[in-house]
């Protein structure tokens, strides 16, 4: 290379000037400071839409944290905070989100959406780059973006260095004081045959045993510090921890959520092993069964033991899968042999019963199993559902994505606000940890009715059952807080709500659906035959680069259109007969680094270039009225040439 050769020319952009900040919740994490969009000037600004329920958002939230550190002189990240569901749009569930989830950059707190509607976004998350002159220069809906975005930031720090536009230092970020309670954002509780409790005492990174007072700690197992390695207790490294479970040998197995993997915890000697995962995410195209410690997991959120296999509740993908102990060379659930696979769930997220290998789950986050029944919270449908042992799903309580409340009675009109724990009861009947209601339910499904036990709680999280009380997680409290079960519910207030979300008015007829899917700099689209199995190496065939899953809720609103393909864009017939409902899009692309475009080689120097897998799953709330929209485009990725 001849070092006397002029620097390439930047590259064109779009130069669209970036709207203003503004929410009426406020700033969190910058000290008490409210800050505006001229207050980035000079640094490159990456704005994370979220919202604390979406796994997908705290999937993000994971990947941004290697690029925020990495670029912290010249990128400042600001998370925009957009709720769905009624509790996340309190100013205070915000708060305790940001902290729970470890986010170490600004917040603006918008509970009105109005920067999601100043920015247009469309779905969680969205991210959006600004350059240092106040331009939005990329925009890209869903996770699995960081390559593309880290890409795109070298690009611009060195573009913006050469102008004199780029200006390095510190960010607006204000750590939060620590605050001294014996547990922080506790996640899930398991009674112990010695008359103890152990706790995921997750925003710590830790388990915690507590005497049978739930309160005097007896010891913590982890080292306290975010991380992935087995050993004694006081060097073993968890991410996030939530779900236990006891198993047949005594020991204990950890959904350990954040590091996608299944641990094993000896309570004699508090050593931790690995049983399953690899501490990498599960994607589209990746093994959906195999040896236990060579299949990624996605964002395990609870276990629990049925029909002698430890159940996984896997949020990430919306799926259950489960871990068996004799699929492997080994016959014991402490050696660390094994199987891991798919046992229910298609990774479609909605609420649909039938047969396993047809159900859809919406992150499930809370397990319960009984003799003939494993019983699930389905976090994002509000539902409570269940598994038999034929593998067949049913909803017991619960309609879809878009409806949640606080309403007792017949389970068919009962609703719930993202619940994340159920406890079997002695009686056969349910308790639910209704955990944005604040509150803890019972379903009876001799009767079929729902009713309110205890209210007053802070987002409670799971329950336990200790002699003839109830032990419930209030996470937003940090402590356990014993009740006892009463004969007769506490009346309360029916409540019912909808997603907040303004409908998107389309006309009746033919509607054009585009998704608009352009690679990111630095990469092509994969023109491979098995595109999308090439991005994931190891995996199944699926096909080629794009696919597109569409639905809607009610199913009648879809006369045309429904269905699978592999074309971005499709024109859907709506039935005029249906004024409104939810159309449900899942898109995914496939891309591979151009080497060409940045050695200045020939296409194709690069045998084995690096490639990605872009997904993302839109509910798009629908009007249907006269002289509304014919098109509806949604962004895969894009925006940045």
């Amino acid at each position: 290379m001849n070092d006397s050769a002029p620097a390439p020319a930047p590259r064109r952009r779009a130069r669209v000037r970036a709207p203003e900040l503004i929410g009426k919740g406020g700033w969190i994490n910058t000290g008490g400071k409210d800050l505006k969009l001229a207050d980035f000037r000079g640094r490159i600004l990456i704005l994370d839409f979220w919202t604390f329920c979406c796994i997908n958002c705290l999937h993000v939230l994971d990947e941004l944290r290697e690029l925020e550190e990495k670029h912290r002189d010249t990128v400042v990240i600001i998370g925009v905070h957009s709720p769905k569901f009624v509790h996340e749009a309190e100013h205070q569930a915000v708060v305790d989100a940001v902290e729970r989830y470890g986010v170490e950059h600004p917040v603006l707190d918008d509970p009105e959406l109005a920067t999601w509607k100043q920015y247009a976004v469309r779905a969680w998350p969205t991210l959006v780059v600004i350059d240092p002159e106040g331009y939005v220069v990329a925009q890209h809906a869903g996770e699995g973006h960081a390559h593309a975005i880290a890409r795109l930031v070298e690009e611009l720090a060195a573009e913006h260095a050469a102008k004199g536009t780029l200006r390095r230092g510190d960010g607006p970020y204000v750590a939060p004081e620590p605050e001294p309670t014996a547990l922080r954002f506790p996640g899930k509780a398991l009674a112990l045959p010695s008359g103890h409790l152990l706790v995921s005492d997750t925003t710590r990174h830790q388990l915690v045993e507590l005497e049978a007072d739930g309160e005097t700690v007896v010891r913590r197992i982890g080292s306290g510090v975010r991380g992935f390695a087995d050993g004694a207790a006081e060097v073993a490294g968890f991410s996030e921890p939530q779900g236990l479970a006891l198993l047949d040998d005594g020991a204990v197995v950890v959904a350990d959520t954040v590091n996608h993997a299944l641990r094993r915890l000896d309570l004699a000697t508090g050593e931790v092993t690995t049983l399953a995962g690899t501490g990498r995410q599960w994607w589209q195209g990746s093994p959906t069964s195999g040896p236990a410690r060579e299949v990624d997991l996605s964002s395990p959120w609870d276990v629990a033991v049925f029909d002698g296999r430890v159940w996984i509740a896997m949020a990430g993908v919306h799926q259950l899968w489960a871990y068996d102990p004799a699929g492997g060379t080994s016959q014991a659930f402490g050696s660390g042999g094994g199987t891991v696979g798919v046992a229910a769930g298609t990774t479609n997220e909605g609420l649909v019963d039938g047969p396993g290998t047809e159900a859809w789950f919406a992150q499930p986050s809370g397990l319960a199993a009984t003799a003939d029944r494993l019983w699930l919270a389905d976090s994002e449908t509000s539902a409570l559902r269940w598994v038999d042992l034929d593998g067949a799903v049913h909803t017991a309580v619960g309609t879809g994505l878009f409806d949640f409340g606080h309403r007792d009675g017949a389970a068919e009109q009962a609703l719930f606000q993202h619940p994340l724990g159920v406890t079997a009861l002695p009686d056969g009947s349910v308790a639910v940890s209704d955990t944005y209601n604040h509150a803890l339910r019972r379903y009876d499904p001799v009767t079929g009715e729902v009713s309110t036990l205890a209210t007053d709680l802070r987002e409670p999280s799971d329950a336990v059952l200790v002699d003839d009380d109830i032990v419930v997680v209030e996470s937003a409290r940090h402590r356990l807080t014993r009740l006892r079960l009463p004969e007769e519910a506490v009346r309360v207030d029916s409540v019912a709500h909808r997603t907040q979300r303004a409908a998107t008015e389309v006309a009746p007829g033919s509607l054009r659906l585009d998704v608009i899917f352009q690679a990111p700099a630095g990469q092509k689209l994969d023109t491979l035959p098995q595109a999308l199995d090439s991005a994931r190496a190891g995996g199944t065939p699926i096909g080629p680069s794009t696919r597109l899953l569409v639905s809607s809720t009610p199913p009648e609103l879809l006369l045309e259109g429904e269905g699978a393909g592999t074309d971005l864009s499709r024109t859907l017939e709506l039935n005029p007969a249906v004024t409104e409902g939810v159309l449900h899009v899942s898109a995914m692309a496939a891309s591979c680094d151009d080497t060409a475009s940045h050695s200045g080689s020939a296409a194709g120097s690069n045998e084995y270039p690096a490639c990605h897998v872009h997904q993302q799953d839109w509910g798009v709330p629908v009007r249907l009225t006269r002289g509304g929209a014919d098109r509806l485009p949604l962004v895969l990725a894009g925006m940045d040439d």
